[in-house]
Parts: C-alpha cells; sequence; structure tokens
C-alpha cells in the first residue's frame, strides 16, 4: 500500500516508455502495475504550494494559492501574455525570469489530431509524452515564452492547440499525417522575425507507450465523487491509467489529492 499526495507521474524513454508516481517520497514504477489489479482511494487534499489540507480548486492549488501563486499566472496557459522580457511583474518577477527568459520550443503534435504547443525546451519530450503524443516534431527554439506565445497564436490559425482526450486515448482514431506537408504549412504561416529561429532538424519523434489495450468508450474516474476504485491496469498514456473496464484515471488533473493505491 502506498499513500501519498498524487503529483503527475515522471516519465523517462527506454523501449517504451517508463511511468513513475512518487507519492511524497515512495516511488512505484507503474509500468510494473500493468495486468495487475489496482486500488485507488481517495483519503483527502493537501495543496501543491502551501501544502494545507483545503480542498484543490485547479492544478493542484487550492484556490487562494491559485490565485495569488506565480505557478499559476494567466501567463502560463497564454505564454503571448508573458511580461517578464520586459522586466514587468505579474506575481513573482524573480520567478517569471526563471521560468519565462530561457529556451522554449513551439511545436506540432500528434495526439488526437495535429495540433500546436509550446514548452521549455528543458521539458522535451516529457511535454510530449504528457499529452499523450504519438508522433511530434519541433518546429521552432525562441529564447523566451513571449516569442514561443507569439509563435502559437500565429499558429493557432491554421492547427487546433487542444488535444481531444478521449480521441487520444482511443488510438485508433488517430489519422495519417503527411509531416513534410504540415510542417510547410507552419511555416508558411509564420511571422517573418520568428522563421531565424526555425528548427532544422526535421526528425519525428515516435512515442511508444506502454499499453496493452485501448479503451473503446471512455468512462472517466472522479476519484472525489466515487471515494475509491478498483480495476485492472492495462496501459498508461500521456497522464491516463487505463483500466480493462475502459476507465481512465487521470492523474495530472487529480494533483493535490491524498490517495492510497494498493497494487495485487
Amino acid at each position: 500500500m502506498f499513500t501519498g499526495v498524487l503529483k503527475k507521474m515522471q516519465s523517462e524513454i527506454s523501449q517504451e516508455i517508463n511511468y513513475y508516481l512518487n507519492l511524497s517520497g515512495q516511488f512505484l514504477h507503474m509500468n510494473q502495475c500493468i495486468d495487475k489489479t489496482i486500488s485507488l482511494t481517495h483519503k483527502g487534499f493537501e495543496c501543491l504550494n502551501c501544502q494545507k489540507t483545503e480542498p484543490i480548486f485547479r492544478q493542484g492549488f487550492c484556490k487562494n494559492c491559485f490565485f495569488e501563486s506565480p505557478q499559476a499566472g494567466d501567463w502560463i496557459m497564454r505564454p503571448e501574455l508573458s511580461t517578464a522580457h520586459l522586466d514587468i511583474e505579474d506575481r513573482d518577477l524573480a520567478y517569471e525570469k526563471k521560468v519565462q527568459l530561457q529556451p522554449h520550443i513551439v511545436y506540432l503534435a500528434l495526439s488526437s489530431h495535429l495540433k500546436v504547443g509550446i514548452t521549455r525546451k528543458t521539458q522535451l519530450p516529457t511535454r510530449w509524452i504528457d499529452q499523450g503524443a504519438h508522433q511530434a516534431l519541433a518546429l521552432l527554439e525562441v529564447p523566451n515564452r513571449y516569442l514561443a506565445g507569439v509563435g502559437e497564436v500565429a499558429l493557432k490559425e491554421h492547427f487546433s492547440d487542444k488535444t481531444n482526450w478521449r480521441k487520444m486515448l482511443q488510438f485508433q482514431s488517430i489519422p495519417e499525417i503527411d509531416w513534410k506537408e504540415e510542417r510547410n504549412k507552419a511555416i508558411d504561416a509564420l511571422p517573418k522575425d520568428l522563421k531565424p529561429y526555425i528548427v532544422q532538424d526535421e526528425n519525428i519523434l515516435t512515442l511508444p507507450f506502454p499499453v496493452e489495450r485501448y479503451p473503446e468508450k471512455v468512462k472517466s474516474l472522479n476519484l472525489i465523487k466515487s471515494e475509491s476504485y478498483t480495476g485492472v491496469l492495462k496501459g498508461i498514456k500521456g497522464q491516463y491509467l487505463i483500466f480493462e473496464d475502459d476507465t481512465v484515471f487521470n492523474v495530472r488533473s487529480n494533483e493535490g489529492l491524498v490517495v492510497a493505491i494498493d497494487a495485487i
């Protein structure tokens, strides 16, 4: 039995993607749990920022921290709102400079469909793994988050920036992509000021997720409402645990929950 605060699973690529769950310092190699019966029980809450046991509001934070912590600023979800490069503070300029003023990648990824996104360079390929991307391609490497946001905004006129998580989990529905054609389409859509940052490496990264069976009809597990669940784990994709009865559990969206996990 493992008990602790849920945080997103850590991952690494080998012959397949390996997932590790860190429950308050207890590490569980989730790949070893595939084909085993897993029980999940909701025990409480713990804010990832202040550690208070108040209900989680969003992104693993209690309501107060969500509206005050620099880790939940609007520029996180909307990078074009970044201002650290102008020396302008949102919530905490030192933190914002640390995160925003570093190389960022604008990319195309095939998850439920082809989408555009951005991430810090240090977060590759983790970001693609977390999104459940079957394949991905780096398009731009820019020196700060603001420029990445400018590129993403331009490309959103031609590509989606959202993942349909249900289709992403139903792998058989993912379309074939002509990557060369889509890359050229994206480059043509970029502002001239960003074209010097185009990544010349056109290699497509394919991500091998450890899934033995994809769900046919996806059923999302709400552990707060149900309090507990038991099922046979059949795979992991993105930050989702996939069970034999087509139930899926999004670890990332449940960050901050205190849970007990047992694998039989």
